[in-house]
């Protein structure tokens, strides 16, 4: 269901149909934008939030584009922005600590500045999320199967029993086995791998148009990660929804997403098809993450490793933010941000030697871990 708003740059307000609406038919599937069209963009999100010790920059000036049936990885380190950008996406930060500027357009649709009774229908119907660990995100006093029917009643105004038939056909879609059983279970019953099944199921409930997941196999086993990686790929393919995957594992990222955005302090610093970034980054930071993926088909004693600790947000140096880490910074990297600029088809990166590294010109050596 697409909740009708009016795209502009004043005040967004609900569309005549807005308030009271119970959903599509249950059951249907919604009119799903062309592949290959918009979806959403995101122009110059910056969030800020408020402490006792002042202002936090989390995320500065992001721009990021995710076209209908596409899977783009935001990748990055832990404290990059990458789920503070999702949270933002999803309206979920808290307005009493946290500022979120910028622009943030589903379809042209406006959603910084929208009503929280608005964004309510926005979550769920038109964009959800997969969160990183199931087992919080759940909650322990009800039953999995309660849980994704709450959603589908607030969203569809089903029936009981009419949710819970849909529930069962939501858990037999993302391979629980025996889904009629798992209705009935509580979370503590269910695996890791079950209960990351659930929370996928909850957030197709609202037969969404983008899904958001936020490192969604880190606390599962490689066969189970395989397995769930293999569902949001056959999900996006079939339902042709939108997928960004929060992560920072690039071998996740190779595996499946189609185009990757690198996050380091908050900054995009490279855009590029996963293809293009992997084999030739453009960027240093990309570089060394590129070299602490493992490999079979080398044998290393150690793995090579970016020296030192990101920057606090609180505190971040002037210049590059990646540059006290640079192995390839000169004097202007401590001082001028580097801009978000074109490097290839499809491409960009923000580095004061960029063009260096794309004419091969700049080779970059990263120390092994001791």
């Amino acid at each position: 269901m697409r909740v009708p708003l009016r795209a502009s740059s004043g005040p967004v307000v609900a569309g005549p149909d807005a308030v009271g609406a119970t959903g599509p038919t249950p059951g249907a599937l919604p009119a799903a934008p062309a592949s290959g069209t918009n979806l959403l963009e995101v122009r110059g999100l910056s969030v800020r939030f408020r402490t006792i010790a002042g202002p936090v920059n989390a995320v500065n000036e992001l721009d990021l584009t995710i076209r209908a049936g596409e899977i783009v990885g935001l990748v990055g380190e832990s404290g990059s922005g990458k789920s503070v950008s999702s949270r933002a996406i999803m309206g979920l930060l808290p307005p009493r600590t946290s500022t979120v500027e910028g622009s943030i357009r589903l379809e042209g649709d406006e959603l910084v500045g929208l009503p929280e009774s608005q964004y309510r229908r926005v979550r769920g119907e038109r964009v959800a999320m997969i969160f990183q660990d199931p087992l919080t995100a759940l909650d322990p006093l009800y039953r999995a199967g309660e849980q994704v029917a709450e959603a589908l009643r607030f969203h569809f105004g089903l029936s009981r029993p009419d949710a819970r038939t849909r529930v069962i056909g939501l858990f037999a879609a993302v391979g629980l086995t025996d889904p009629a059983s798992v209705v009935e279970r509580y979370p503590h019953e269910l695996s890791g791998g079950m209960r990351q099944r659930v929370m996928i199921a909850m957030a197709l409930a609202g037969e969404p148009e983008l899904l958001i997941a936020d490192e969604p196999t880190t606390a599962l086993d490689v066969t189970v990660q395989a397995q769930i990686l293999e569902l949001m790929r056959s999900l996006v393919r079939d339902r042709n929804m939108a997928l960004l995957l929060i992560t920072h594992d690039l071998g996740v990222v190779r595996e499946l997403c189609e185009r990757a955005v690198v996050l380091y302090a908050g900054r995009v610093v490279e855009e590029a098809p996963v293809a293009q970034l992997l084999s030739t980054p453009h960027h240093p930071y990309t570089s060394g993450l590129r070299a602490s993926i493992p490999s079979i088909l080398e044998r290393r004693r150690r793995l090579p490793q970016i020296q030192g600790t990101p920057p606090d947000p609180a505190t971040l140096p002037p210049g590059c933010p990646f540059a006290p880490r640079c192995p390839a910074a000169v004097e202007r990297c401590h001082t001028e941000i580097p801009a978000l600029l074109p490097t290839g088809p499809g491409r960009r990166a923000a580095c004061h030697r960029s063009a260096e590294l794309v004419a091969g010109s700049l080779h970059i050596t990263w120390e092994q871990a001791t």
